[in-house]
């Protein structure tokens, strides 16, 4: 009886520990240069396409649908592209919603999951060093030359480095080599050379509910908040399961409710395309139409 009791005992320790949730694990810690390294491919970000992708790196199960889908209409621009987010009623966090206008950045981030997974880990449990991480990476870059405002960006002198879109509406998505930027120049290098600014991509108003409005994405540096939707963004470790930033213009639609069906053509983009966009050079003449399935 007593063996039995020992048993049952034993049985129940081991339920209990198999059954806590994955949310109640203790939260990740990263070293300051592991911080800058994580960081280091997104730092020159302009500010408020820098503040989404943390954001939308703290919903790592969400990317690679996402990615897939940006891909797939990324021939859609502007009014067309925010009304077939809608009706499509995507299942998404609203903050990986407001990256499907930029189908490059989604495509780098599922390219290295890992990646995006300990990025969005280190948002979530250390909000304030992330962002220390990336004023260090951004002084060393404009340190060293390669920072600097020219007809795409502002790019602020201190003591916390921005760097802003020239016009609010035209969001730019810089392309650099981290081995390169962060460091002192060779010999005869041109280091305005070192990050292109060739690649961007059109917002106006069409994309407004998920943020994308002069000021309502953006940094305090010196309170360490960051404002998504002209909020300030909550979301940590702790309350990671339960917290729902607030988008108040996007439908949520309930877990596991069926989607409609597609009402546009799947097209994923070029290799041509592809490369464009990772290299910074504008992208070359589309040839898609849209066509109804």
């Amino acid at each position: 009886m007593q063996r039995m009791r020992n048993t049952l005992a034993a049985l129940a320790i081991l339920a209990g520990t198999v059954a806590v949730p994955m949310f109640a694990q203790a939260p990740p810690s990263f070293a300051p240069a592991q911080l800058d390294q994580l960081v280091a491919r997104i730092a020159l970000y302009p500010d408020p396409l820098l503040a989404q992708v943390l954001a939308a790196a703290t919903y790592p199960n969400d990317i690679p649908a996402a990615a897939q889908w940006a891909d797939q209409h990324h021939y859609l621009t502007g009014q067309a592209l925010a009304n077939a987010i809608n009706e499509d009623q995507l299942p998404w966090d609203p903050s990986v919603q407001a990256l499907l206008p930029f189908p490059s950045v989604l495509d780098m981030m599922n390219a290295d999951m890992n990646w995006t997974t300990e990025l969005g880990n280190a948002f979530l449990a250390q909000q304030q060093d992330v962002m220390d991480a990336a004023q260090r990476q951004r002084a060393m870059a404009q340190r060293y030359g390669y920072l600097r405002s020219n007809g795409q960006i502002l790019v602020s002198s201190g003591p916390y480095i921005t760097i802003m879109p020239v016009n609010p509406g035209f969001i730019v998505v810089p392309y650099y080599d981290p081995a390169v930027v962060f460091f002192a120049p060779r010999r005869g290098f041109a280091v305005a050379l070192g990050i292109r600014f060739g690649y961007g991509v059109t917002l106006g108003g069409f994309f407004a509910p998920w943020g994308w409005t002069t000021g309502a994405i953006r940094f305090d540096w010196g309170a360490h908040a960051v404002f998504l939707n002209n909020a300030r963004w909550g979301r940590t470790w702790a309350n990671r399961a339960v917290y729902a930033h607030p988008y108040a213009a996007i439908h949520r639609p309930a877990p596991g409710i069926a989607r409609p069906a597609e009402a546009h053509a799947l097209v994923a983009r070029s290799e041509a395309e592809r490369n464009a966009a990772r290299q910074g050079k504008p992208a070359p003449r589309e040839t898609h139409k849209e066509e109804r399935r």
